[in-house]
């Protein structure tokens, strides 16, 4: 099976139209295979965590009972952009699987609405929050590899630091679905041009080669999507991570969970219970 789908323009030239739509199954089976894999390995391989170091540290006691992770906004934002995406997936994918219903005009919204969303996260992420804590450090590397080498049975390996506010897995989870977004976002901007929408229709924007390149990325980053949501809904509903799942509800995690997780050195909370970096 090829991945993409290629046609003849009207002077014989042949242009990619599309992604082979088998790759659907792909990205869905290839994102129920890690699932699979992952709740093996945690419930029969994986040992407890552990980390260097005591979970109590100097300024222990003045960490309140709740500490607070992440800001309405940034709340708003992850539901508001979690909405949008399932609905782009349901309207791009079911018609391909056989459900059949007028699904362009629900698809391009959503999709303006991600875009805002997207925008909007760009800028508070850049001004209002400290924006390298999402990204991965010297310190998440050499933690990686200390853990990494302990699970594969290498005990003389150093323990590992607790996290910053992000562990590691989040940074690079983060960084993927940034890439992944922005493709199937950017794209699908310039797409609405090929369909009636809020802007004039132009269907000579771009040539034949460009448009079937972009159509190509944009269905590359939609199955890629598939596969990245399941394991993150997998992720938000294991019992050990539910915390995390909650503080995107409620806002804030219990103290011991931060104490045991989480390093204060490496993301400070001030006493109220606020990040001293934003949220």
């Amino acid at each position: 099976m090829g991945i993409v789908t290629w046609a003849k323009s009207p002077w014989g030239q042949d242009v990619p139209i599309h992604i082979a739509w088998g790759l659907i199954y792909v990205c869905a089976v290839g994102g129920l295979l890690f699932l699979i894999v992952h709740a093996i390995w945690i419930k029969y391989f994986a040992g407890e965590e552990e980390f260097a170091g005591s979970a109590a540290g100097a300024g222990a006691a003045n960490i309140p009972e709740k500490v607070a992770r992440h800001s309405f906004a940034a709340r708003a934002f992850h539901w508001i952009m979690a909405a949008a995406m399932l609905t782009l997936l349901v309207t791009a994918f079911l018609p391909k699987v056989g459900y059949q219903f007028a699904w362009v005009t629900y698809h391009w919204m959503a999709g303006i609405v991600l875009t805002i969303s997207i925008v909007y996260h760009i800028i508070h992420a850049t001004f209002f929050m400290d924006f390298w804590s999402i990204w991965p450090d010297k310190q998440d590397l050499v933690d990686a590899s200390n853990r990494l080498k302990r699970s594969l049975g290498d005990k003389s390996a150093p323990l590992p630091r607790r996290f910053a506010k992000y562990p590691m897995e989040n940074k690079m989870y983060h960084a993927v679905i940034v890439l992944t977004g922005l493709g199937v976002t950017l794209t699908g901007f310039f797409m609405l041009f090929r369909v009636r929408s809020i802007f004039p229709r132009n269907p000579y924007l771009f040539g034949d080669m460009t448009w079937g390149l972009m159509y190509v990325l944009h269905g590359l980053c939609g199955v890629g999507l598939i596969a990245l949501i399941m394991v993150h809904i997998y992720f938000a509903l294991r019992p050990e991570k539910f915390v995390i799942t909650k503080s995107m509800v409620f806002g804030s995690m219990p103290r011991d969970y931060y104490l045991r997780h989480h390093d204060p050195e490496r993301w400070v909370v001030t006493p109220k219970g606020e990040s001293a970096h934003g949220d």
